[in-house]
């Protein structure tokens, strides 16, 4: 339950900040932050096939 909490308050936090940024900012951000999650599933995908 303090997980939930904490992991709430986070979002909050950061939904807040970018509350406060222009839009294409954002934007790029979050596209930003999206290819480095798919950069990062796409390698710990081919690192199981090895295995």
């Amino acid at each position: 339950m303090l997980a939930l909490v904490a992991a709430l308050l986070l979002l909050g936090i950061v939904l807040g900040a970018v509350a406060h940024l222009p839009l294409p900012l954002s934007l790029a951000a979050a596209a930003l932050i999206g290819c480095w999650l798919l950069a990062f599933a796409v390698r710990e995908r081919a690192s199981r096939r090895t295995r």
